[in-house]
């Protein structure tokens, strides 16, 4: 499968890594549809990629909408007759520890809300499901090969105050393993699924954060910085291309590691 001449959309490809990945998808000769709850970012993104001659489409969309969905998949295949690759970089969190306690008394004065749980489930899984659904669908009824990439993290492995971002993101990475099985039960051989799992991700949100803390996270890095986006996106390009990527999560974190407390 090759890069150049195929369709990709990229949900939460208005910043971050998901713009990284259009950019990456776009250079390498996709076509591309972007889609972000951001019409300014959209804007911005496309209207670059028109500029350099890339073909691309923008789609206002909320992950978390069934309607949604369907539409911008609709809308990618409308606007350039098949779907390909799909990449699912929507994600938000919204952290917090699931009980405070107050100083004086011990006694729990606030708890992670429903809301702040809810919120993260809906973008984080129920966006990817519907998405990674949507476009297999797709997929399949068009008779186009295809692949699946759901961006999980390497917090799948449980982080203290993301309960609600780690539950979410173990079930990310466990996503490859039911849907390529389910693939081999109903005889669909034309899509794979392999999910990507990023480490500290040179995002300007991590980039701006308490700069002390940023050098305790980098401390623990064999590599010893932060992830660049496009190294994740150049990853994400690899298993487009090699169709041995299937039904597996790949990390890629520059060997991150908690050597804190080992004798030397």
């Amino acid at each position: 499968m090759k890069i150049e001449g195929s369709v990709a959309v990229v949900t939460g490809g208005g910043n971050g890594i998901g713009e990284a990945v259009v950019r990456y998808l776009a250079g390498a000769g996709a076509k591309v549809a972007v889609v972000d709850m951001s019409q300014k970012d959209l804007d911005r993104v496309v209207g670059d990629l028109k500029a350099q001659g890339k073909q691309a489409v923008g789609i206002q969309a909320n992950v978390t909408s069934e309607a949604d969905t369907a539409r911008f998949i609709k809308a990618a295949v409308d606007a350039f007759g098949k779907i390909n690759i799909l990449v699912t970089c929507a994600g938000i969190i919204r952290d917090g520890t699931m009980l405070n306690l107050d100083k004086e008394t011990g006694k729990v004065s606030r708890k992670l809300t429903l809301d702040k749980w809810q919120a993260v489930i809906d973008v984080n899984l129920t966006g990817t499901f519907l998405s990674v659904r949507d476009a297999a669908e797709a997929m399949v009824n068009g008779g186009w090969p295809g692949v699946l990439i759901p961006i999980s993290s390497i917090n799948k492995v449980g982080q203290v105050g993301q309960l609600n971002y780690s539950s979410t993101k173990v079930a990310d990475a466990l996503l490859p393993k039911i849907v390529v099985g389910e693939f081999q039960l109903r005889g669909i051989k034309n899509i794979r699924c392999v999910a990507i799992a990023p480490g500290y991700t040179a995002t300007p949100l991590l980039k701006g954060m308490n700069q002390d803390a940023l050098k305790a996270i980098v401390a623990d890095v064999h590599l010893g910085r932060l992830i660049e986006p496009e190294e994740i996106a150049s990853l994400i390009g690899h298993c487009v291309e090699n169709e041995a990527m299937n039904a597996t999560t790949v990390e890629i974190t520059g060997g991150l590691c908690y050597p804190k407390g080992i004798a030397k």
